[in-house]
């Protein structure tokens, strides 16, 4: 009987193999299944500093360089680059004082946008970077646009989020860094503490979201973590000051704008309290040829729109990038 038993199991695992694999679509294959490209995570010592940055894509592939915002790093393109990366070298920087990279202190090191420049411009020049997109967003813009100034001809072309070149976007957010510009007091730089506490680094990332849900709270966990680190308030408070010095080049980056054309893309929250909407439409002035996407989201939009963002992104590159 066991052995009766045994020839009928057997018989009809047989008779159902077939069924099971007629189940899987044909299509189905591994090689359909494209595994994303691998991120590298790498430090270069740049002026006696380590300097972090992400790197993915191949290294003969057209240069996509991804400029960061405040408070945060390059850890807010952690989810955009291994979607530029099949077909993209994408370049993403630490600042000196933020992310993984070296914060020296204040009495050895002047935190200023002009440094945070020239440091992106050596780093990108020790990989030996002859052109390159950037992807511009909040302090990132003035980093790109002061580049731009000492290299106009590497810009392949400009993605700008949320990025400031015109005193239109500069709202009400701005009013008391404005103070603290105007009378670099001790107490007015006292007054901008409150941007650098925890409560403050979550409304950047929630505040103007359609759907909060999607906002992971790993970022403010993350980028808390590193402004707490011990003399980085003071850090940052530098660096609010320095922004002072970004405004009068306005004028300058308009100019490169209209004098050298870059294709744009312009991608931008419409719902950010500190980049408001207001400073997405001038660029039009000087890039007539821009193409302009007003998403509802806020400040941090690719946490929430990547999957409207990034085809968006790699459509401009496609046509604009690939085929210089």
């Amino acid at each position: 009987m066991r052995s009766l038993i045994i020839c009928l199991m057997l018989a009809a695992a047989s008779m159902t193999a077939p069924t099971i694999a007629s189940a899987v679509p044909a299509h189905a294959t591994t090689e359909d299944r494209k595994a994303p490209a691998p991120v590298h995570y790498r430090t270069a010592k740049i002026d006696g500093l380590d300097i972090f940055y992400r790197e993915a894509g191949p290294a003969d592939a057209p240069v996509v360089l991804l400029l960061h915002g405040f408070p945060t790093s390059s850890h807010m393109f952690r989810n955009l680059i291994p979607l530029l990366a099949d077909r993209y070298h994408v370049i993403a920087p630490d600042y000196p004082g933020y992310g993984q990279s070296a914060s020296p202190d204040r009495s050895t090191y002047a935190y200023t946008f002009a440094g945070a420049t020239d440091i992106v411009d050596k780093l990108m020049g020790h990989l030996e970077t002859k052109s390159y997109a950037m992807y511009v967003m909040d302090y990132g813009a003035p980093v790109g646009y002061r580049l731009a100034l000492k290299h106009p001809e590497r810009v392949s072309g400009l993605i700008i989020q949320n990025g400031n070149a015109y005193e239109e976007g500069l709202k009400e957010f701005w009013d008391p860094i404005k103070t603290y510009w105007s009378d670099g007091s001790d107490k007015s730089r006292e007054a901008l503490s409150g941007l650098l506490t925890l409560e403050t680094t979550k409304f950047q990332y929630t505040d103007g979201m359609e759907d909060v849900s999607r906002i992971s709270p790993d970022n403010w966990v993350h980028d808390q973590a590193l402004l707490d680190r011990p003399g980085n308030k003071d850090i940052q408070l530098d660096m609010l000051y320095d922004y002072r010095t970004n405004v009068p080049l306005y004028p300058d980056f308009q100019r490169f704008f209209r004098e050298r054309k870059p294709p744009t893309l312009i991608v931008w929250g419409k719902n950010d309290y500190i980049f408001p909407e207001a400073g997405a439409h001038p660029y039009l002035k000087d890039l007539p040829d821009a193409e302009i996407h007003i998403l509802n989201s806020g400040h941090f939009l690719l946490e929430e729109k990547l999957d409207i963002a990034a085809p968006l992104i790699n459509d401009f590159l496609d046509r604009n990038i690939a085929k210089k």
